[in-house]
């Protein structure tokens, strides 16, 4: 596969228009632009584009525009402050005046931020000029700050609306675009799967990242390596000097059951740890994300860089592609099944092609399709942006359509609710044959209430967590600056092998958990002493399935229970401490595992808010204010989970801590080590204030609910020290006597993060 650096315009669904002045391109005029080719991500730049007008010149309130992708944190341009970032200015050759216009959203999906430069009171002959300066530097600017992530192509779209009709005609053949690459070197990472069977073979994964998580070649460094096991095929020295940013080792193994954590040490002092990977027999573990975009519709970079990132940058062992449909070109729907046909490699590398059904939430809402074969139609729940309409009768309108033509369909698929900016609506219809799993976390952030509003209705679903990258970076999907919150999420799929049948064969089990992104070894077993009936197929839905008899039964099965209950195993094995674990049965906490107690209590105060604003696309959470100390000092700060580096989280002299961040239902804080005899707190946000006597404290947290979508602040008390990486447990469920009892497990980690089990569905009706 042949990784390209831009997007093939003609692949990009997109509004295009159907009355032009002429078909003389001379008409309209052109642009060229000057500025540096090539540039790092979150430096200031000036570029200078120099627009020319054609044979018909620039009437009287005639305009030109440049046009940039939605998806994009670059600095947003401003014209009123000649000494600020992204200041930009305009001059004419010819009669009249110039005024500028910034819209954040102004233009047409994918080409929504627009500059526009109108012509007032006068008119531009044919071939006089219009200069427009992004960045100018000359009154004191620092210039336009570029955005946070590479892309093989940042283009500077120029439009023109030559006869004042509000008709912009793009200008032809301007593509006047440029590289962002990464910044220096900030940190390393290093990947393991997290279950592997004695003698399997297993990739190590490293790479250099950015400050923003971009893969990065800035520092070639050598590492020695240390491991808790012997493995077969795994050098004592690493030569870590790739272009790319990532070094993937295939081929390593272990022979002998335990578990294995790597340290590498750099000669320059850098550590970075790896795992841990479980050696033990019987299934194992494979990492997925299967949601993301790129420029061939909403997002940036190309559909090719994207699967190379997936497997040599993020180390995954199964992805798709989800572009929404109302955008996907029939070129480009042929173009991708080609494309997942070739990368697709059974045993290393599985591959499953799809699209996002991107209906409105009235009519069902934001589903994931997957195609266990290439060669599937397309049902589209709209043709918005495609401008070819041969298959306009294919389109599935409604979520209830889409079920009736997938099972018209000869290639096998299931689907996911997912979560984005048109949220799935779970109430409007469900094909349990077909919608296997929800979407309880991704880049707009974590949704527990898609998984929870089903248990009344006996909705019975895996659990899932994606990306939705916009950004070309699946498996490793930072939010930037821009309107995502959340860094995108990971599924585990428990398979015997990697391959397009087993993945399909875990979906339809709900033999998945799903994580805000860290690979965590999450076990959890429910026994039946008076044993039970497990369907491998949803009984309401397929009641002739395939059924066994069984004591024991994990996440994701449905299982008649002959008792009235089942004791629980749980064991977690995580790459950081483990803050708590909830053991649910539906919504209550049956046991809440903790490893201390108050006797372990040290110093250090935890600071959490979360939640969202609604359900909606509107969702994210601004939390505002600071925490105060009286009578003592802060020892030691450190934020926890903040994935902005922009957004203010700080400690500010000897006693107060700054905050002005956002959440989207994820969790984000930061931990005091506080310092005196009776220090206390307050905590004054936005959403209200709360006021703490630390020392009065135990292990129970403090709540400050705060409305919202699960608004809330949490005040909590833990040990100086690092917590434990293990935890195990067993617990007693009652089995209601009707309807369904969902166990499953919310992992909290003392990074911030969180994982999320399918559910076990136990039920004795």
């Amino acid at each position: 596969m042949t990784i390209k650096r831009n997007v093939d315009p003609e692949m990009i669904g997109e509004s295009r228009l159907q009355t032009v002045p002429g078909t003389d391109p001379a008409l309209f005029g052109t642009a060229v632009m000057d500025g540096p080719s090539h540039v790092e991500v979150r430096s200031y730049q000036s570029f200078k584009i120099t627009y020319t007008t054609g044979k018909l010149g620039l009437d009287d309130t005639g305009a030109i525009r440049v046009a940039f992708r939605l998806i994009s944190d670059a600095g947003a341009l401003q014209t009123s402050d000649p000494t600020a970032a992204n200041y930009v200015t305009a001059r004419s050759s010819g009669d009249g005046q110039l005024m500028l216009k910034y819209d954040r959203n102004g233009g047409q999906r994918p080409w929504n931020e627009t500059l526009t430069i109108y012509q007032r009171g006068g008119y531009l002959n044919p071939g006089e000029t219009i200069e427009i300066t992004l960045g100018d530097t000359s009154q004191g600017s620092p210039g336009m700050l570029m955005s946070t992530f590479y892309e093989g192509a940042r283009v500077f779209r120029v439009l023109a609306d030559v006869q004042a009709t509000g008709n912009f005609i793009p200008l032809p053949d301007t593509r006047l675009e440029l590289t962002v690459g990464a910044g220096p070197l900030h940190r390393y990472r290093a990947v393991l799967p997290t279950r592997r069977r004695p003698g399997e073979p297993f990739v190590l994964g490293l790479k250099a990242e950015d400050l923003w998580g971009n893969p990065t070649d800035q520092g070639p460094i050598r590492f020695t390596v240390e491991s808790t096991l012997a493995v077969e095929g795994l050098p004592e020295l690493i030569d870590f000097s790739p272009e790319s940013g990532a070094l993937r080792l295939e081929g390593l193994s272990v022979r002998e059951t335990g578990l294995l954590t790597l340290k590498l040490t750099s000669d320059q002092g850098h550590v970075v740890e790896a795992g841990p990977l479980q050696i033990r027999e019987g299934i194992a573990h494979y990492w997925g994300d299967l949601h993301g975009q790129t420029g061939e519709t909403v997002g940036t970079n190309s559909i090719e860089h994207y699967f190379d990132f997936a497997r040599n940058k993020s180390f995954l062992d199964v992805t798709s592609h989800q572009a929404n449909d109302f955008q996907i070109k029939p070129a480009f729907w042929e173009k991708l099944n080609q494309l997942t046909a070739q990368v697709n490699e059974p045993g290393i590398f599985t591959v499953l092609p799809g699209y996002e059904w991107s209906g409105n939430t009235a009519v069902g809402g934001d589903h994931n399709v997957f195609f266990r074969d290439e060669g599937a139609s397309i049902y589209r729940c709209s043709h918005a942006l495609v401008a070819e309409h041969d298959d306009l009768d294919a389109d599935a309108h409604t979520l209830t359509d889409l079920y009736e033509k997938l099972h018209a369909e000869p290639v096998d698929s299931v689907m996911y609710a997912h979560v984005g900016g048109r949220y799935a609506n779970i109430f409007f219809d469900h094909d349990p044959t077909l919608e296997a799993a929800v979407e309880v976390h991704s880049a707009w952030g974590s949704f527990e209430w898609v998984l929870t509003d089903g248990f009344p209705i006996r909705r019975r679903v895996g659990v899932v967590a994606n990306s939705d990258g916009h950004k070309g970076r699946p498996g490793a999907s930072y939010p930037g600056a821009s309107f995502f919150g959340a860094y995108g999420g990971l599924t585990c799929f428990l398979m015997e092998e990697n391959t397009r049948d087993t993945v399909f064969e875990a979906i339809r089990r709900r033999h998945t958990y799903g994580t805000s992104g860290p690979r965590v070894a999450i076990d959890i077993e429910a026994t039946l002493p008076e044993g039970g009936t497990l369907y491998h197929r949803n009984p309401i839905a397929q009641p002739d399935g395939t059924t066994e008899e069984v004591t024991r039964c994990t996440m994701g099965d449905i299982v008649r229970s002959n008792g009235a209950s089942a004791r629980v195993s749980v064991a977690v094995e995580a790459p950081c401490g483990i803050e708590s674990i909830e053991l649910r049965s539906a919504t209550d906490v049956v046991t809440l595992w903790r490893g201390f107690g108050d006797k372990d209590l040290g110093s250090r105060l935890r600071l959490m808010w979360s939640g969202a604003e609604y359900r909606g696309r509107g969702r994210n959470t601004r939390w505002q204010g600071r925490a105060q100390v009286a009578g003592g000092k802060i020892a030691e700060f450190a934020p926890v989970n903040r994935l902005n580096p922009e957004q203010p989280l700080q400690q500010v002299g000897s006693n107060s801590v700054i905050f002005n961040t956002i959440t989207t239902g994820n969790r984000m804080g930061c931990d005091l080590w506080l310092k005196g005899e009776t220090p206390t707190l307050t905590v004054e946000t936005n959403h209200g204030t709360l006021s703490l006597d630390p020392t009065s404290m135990g292990v129970s947290p403090v709540v400050m609910e705060a409305g919202g979508l699960a608004r809330r602040l949490v005040a909590q008390r833990l040990p100086d020290a690092p917590l434990q990486r293990s935890a195990g447990f067993d617990a007693e469920v009652e089995i209601a006597a009707t309807g369904d009892t969902p166990v499953w497990l919310c992992v909290n980690l003392e990074d911030g993060n969180q994982a999320w089990t399918s559910p076990i569905y136990l039920h004795r009706d």
